[in-house]
């Protein structure tokens, strides 16, 4: 509908003026001003103005699937109606706005990750290899069955045939003459970008033509220098890719500028044969505020209309081409972002409080996508000063109208994968992002580098996008990609080690009828609004008084001890109580701990190495009494609070690790406030291997504890007997399984849970992750009638390994919890080393009713 608004035209009254002239010769003196003369008579009134023009509004309903309403709204043009006909045409819009529908999103389907394939099975079936191998940035051949991604360290493009997507296979390698920094797809062709340079001066680089269908090398263009990343328009026409010229960071304090600049290749690729390709350059220098004679573009996308956007991280600038001319359109600042409630501080232990704030944060974006051909969304990662932690949507002319500001990084909290040891940098580090239409959602998804996490949100509305939900990666997720004509999201992770036990990955997900797999656990908000945050999750029991409660704690990886309660009534499980452990009436200050012969050594001085001392002792206490403990189990003590166990810091006889705690064994009240502290016997305390006590149960009028692994020259780990009555400790042997990885390492002991009648639900599991995982267990023994000392026998309740691989995603290492609720369902839960050389993922798992009768 047109709304008229009528301009008033104004009357205009004319006023004349007399003049007095006086004769010659000298003048007099001024004379006494006269009185005023009577008024004269009102002039003529002046013609009528012409009449003003009308400005028109016109509101047009917009039907969902709309390119800027998604869900639907409202689109209100506004202008001058030039040629007076009462309407507002299309030559006479000035102004556009948009006002979409509230985003609602789709509870029925979401993202569930399907597979995983670690790509070192491109070297060996079952991954046997040591060698690294990466998957950074992943494509796909146009009909969806075959993936394309770069492998850096290897100098390869790797291929998985996903035909069936829940069982990725390898097809193989084909050797670079470089390393590989990004691929896209144009027809049967996958364009690569191959970093060929010497060093970071002497920069070269080729984008090689590989037939998809033959996996073999067809052309080679030459480019300007260093490639990173390359992107191919929606119509064909056009790839660019980004001439980084990246700087050697080490090279005095590794900052800007470092020449040769970086600048921008377009290819003309509209011929069919790869021969006749083009290559010209787009210079981008004297651009940007900051380093305008060293611009370093790192990402690039072209939208509907062949304009690139260009992402120059360390300048902090955002450039777009256009890349039918080769002309630079526009250029700005990526601007700042102002944060609150963050966690700018790393300590040793960690420590997550998201109470800071910090001003003018540099966004300095990494990967970026289009969204439509007005609106496009960055990822800010950060490199040099900047990072914001989150990710912003930008106008095509450089507005910023929506700023994800510090929710990812509170995100991430909630859902256990928040990386402390990150928090003076740049926290979760968002690393890139994807955007695809699914159906009748339009989704963008955001990469967390340092979390691994993916983050889904609904962009019905570009300017509001909507959280959906969260999805778990293999560690360093870098490329996204989705492929909506099959449903599937493909996310590369880059990051490989088998040593630190974990491997690179393609993380396949698939959108789908059912409800949402992950996260597993979730947390309340504090007072403060912040959610509660919690990782590294190492011990469970549940709660005899209530069906749906279990508790949990977390090991020493964090510093000020916690218990944490857990609502399992539904999944996700709702974490939400967090109790800090105490020393209020100074029990563990009071044990007993051996004087210092020298205070100014280290705890690695001979003189200490092999004692818990009073130093050591300190450490475990804080100013406000809250503890710093390894807590490894907890049980639900039978006259209320809880029975904790720490597990010991340290060797007996190894300088390398010096004797920094003892293992205790620990009652607390309900509230966390420590009661009583139990050592064990002095003969078994001076075999004391750095693996100790894990798991604890009460039962029958005795506390049990777990031993993870055999000290000294026991045969077989402990499990230690704690006698409520006589306050002795008994023993008996616990016999594990043989080592059965491929990789070796070792098999120790979890977690204790009792399940009545003198039994205990025991997890075994071994040391190795992902493809080299071999044994993640549950055993039941029955330790009613166990004579002292002697080996007990076991019972197999579980193989754990299928039910873990039923996440598609690798193995994690430390199954480290179990509970048995009221109704029998047995729960597990796998501990995620606080983020540190871990993905973050934590599985909690119920297993339903197992136990045997």
């Amino acid at each position: 509908m047109n709304f008229r608004k009528k301009a008033l035209a104004c009357g205009i009254l004319l006023a004349s003026t007399m003049a007095v002239t006086g004769c010659g010769g000298d003048d007099g003196r001024n004379g006494v001003n006269g009185s005023d003369g009577a008024a004269g008579v009102d002039g003529a009134a002046g013609a009528q103005g012409p009449s003003g023009l009308n400005s028109l509004v016109k509101q047009t309903s917009l039907l969902a699937g709309n390119e800027h309403c998604f869900d639907g709204g409202v689109r209100i043009d506004s202008g001058i109606d030039d040629n007076n006909n009462d309407a507002l045409d299309a030559a006479e819009i000035d102004n556009t706005t948009y006002l979409c529908s509230p985003t609602s999103l789709n509870d029925s389907k979401h993202f569930n990750r399907i597979a995983s394939f670690p790509v070192c099975q491109q070297l060996d079936a079952t991954c046997d290899v040591d060698t690294e191998t990466a998957a950074e940035i992943v494509a796909a051949s146009e009909d969806g069955q075959t993936l394309i991604y770069t492998d850096s360290p290897e100098k390869t493009l790797g291929f998985v045939d996903i035909t069936d997507p829940t069982k990725p296979s390898a097809l193989g390698l084909l050797p670079l003459n470089g390393e590989p920094t990004s691929v896209a797809v144009k027809g049967g062709y996958a364009l690569v970008g191959v970093n060929t340079s010497a060093d970071f001066i002497n920069v070269s680089g080729e984008l090689a033509v590989v037939d998809i269908a033959t996996r073999s090398i067809v052309h080679t263009l030459t480019l300007a220098g260093q490639p990173d990343s390359v992107a191919v328009s929606p119509d064909g026409q056009y790839a660019a890719v980004a001439i980084e010229n990246e700087r050697d960071e080490d090279l005095g304090d590794g900052a800007p500028p470092q020449l040769p600049a970086g600048s921008l290749d377009v290819v003309a690729i509209g011929d069919a044969d790869p021969a006749n390709w083009a290559v010209s350059n787009v210079g981008m220098t004297g651009l940007a505020d900051l380093y305008p004679d060293d611009p370093e573009p790192e990402y690039v996308d072209i939208n509907s209309d062949n304009i690139a956007v260009v992402t120059l991280q360390e300048n902090n600038h955002i450039v777009l081409v256009d890349l039918t001319s080769g002309a630079v359109v526009t250029h700005f600042s990526a601007g700042s972002v102002d944060l609150a409630q963050i966690d700018a501080t790393e300590e040793d232990a960690a420590l997550i409080m998201q109470t800071e704030s910090q001003t003018a944060v540099l966004r300095e974006p990494d990967g970026v996508s289009w969204l439509s051909a007005d609106y496009f969304v960055t990822a800010n990662e950060g490199d040099l000063d900047g990072g914001s932690r989150g990710f912003s949507v930008f106008s095509k002319t450089g507005e910023v109208v929506y700023e994800a500001g510090q929710s990812l990084d509170h995100l991430t909290a909630r859902f256990g994968h928040y990386p402390d040891a990150r928090s003076g940098n740049k926290g979760n580090e968002p690393e890139n992002a994807e955007f695809a239409v699914f159906g009748s959602e339009r989704y963008l998804f955001v990469n967390s580098e340092r979390s691994s996490m993916v983050f889904v949100y609904d962009v019905a509305d570009m300017t509001r996008p909507v959280f959906k939900q969260a999805l778990p990666a293999a560690l360093g997720p870098e490329g996204a990609l989705a492929i909506p004509s099959r449903n599937l999201l493909v996310v590369a992770s880059e990051e490989d080690s088998r040593d630190d036990k974990f491997r690179s990955a393609l993380n396949i997900y698939q959108y789908e009828t059912a409800p949402a797999q992950y996260p597993t656990i979730v947390s309340a908000d504090r007072v403060d609004g912040t959610p509660i945050s919690w990782s590294a999750v190492s011990g469970l029991a549940a709660d005899p008084s209530a069906s749906t409660r279990v508790w949990a704690v977390e090991d020493s990886f964090y510093q000020q001890s916690r218990i944490f309660g857990l609502d399992v009534s539904a999944m996700p499980a709702s974490l939400h109580t967090e109790i800090r452990v105490k020393d209020s009436n100074g029990v563990l200050a009071a044990t007993p701990a051996a004087p210092l012969a020298d205070s100014s050594v280290d705890d690695d001085h001979a003189s200490r190495v092999g004692v818990f001392d009073v130093a050591d002792r300190a450490a475990m206490i804080n100013d406000d009494n809250t503890v710093n403990l390894d807590l490894e189990g907890i049980a639900v003590a039978s006259d209320g609070g809880f029975w904790l166990v720490s597990e010991g810091a340290g060797t007996i006889g190894d300088a390398g690790r010096p004797i920094n705690s003892l293992n205790f064994l620990l009652k607390t009240d309900a509230g966390g406030v420590i009661e009583q502290v139990i050592r064990l016997d002095d003969a078994v305390n001076d075999m004391q291997l750095r693996f100790g006590f894990e798991g604890v149960a009460e039962q029958d009028g005795n506390v049990y504890v777990a031993f993870q692994r055999a000290w000294g020259t026991d045969p077989n780990p402990r499990l230690g007997i704690y006698n409520l009555a006589t306050s002795t400790w008994s023993y008996v042997f616990y016999p594990l399984d043989a080592v059965a990885s491929q990789n070796g390492g070792w098999v120790g002991l979890s977690d204790l849970t009792a399940v009545g009648n003198g039994r205990l639900l025991v997890v075994e599991r071994d040391n190795q992750s992902g493809p080299d995982a071999a044994i993640k267990r549950l055993y039941q023994v029955d330790v009613s009638a166990a004579a002292p000392n002697t080996t007990i026998s076991k019972t197999l309740v579980r193989d754990l390994m299928p039910d873990l691989m039923a996440s598609g995603g690798l193995v994690p290492e430390k199954i480290e919890g179990s509970a048995v609720l009221k109704n029998g369902n047995v729960l597990v839960v796998n501990d995620n080393d606080g983020v540190d050389d871990n993905s973050g993922e934590t599985q909690l798992l119920n297993l339903g009713d197992i136990l045997p009768n």
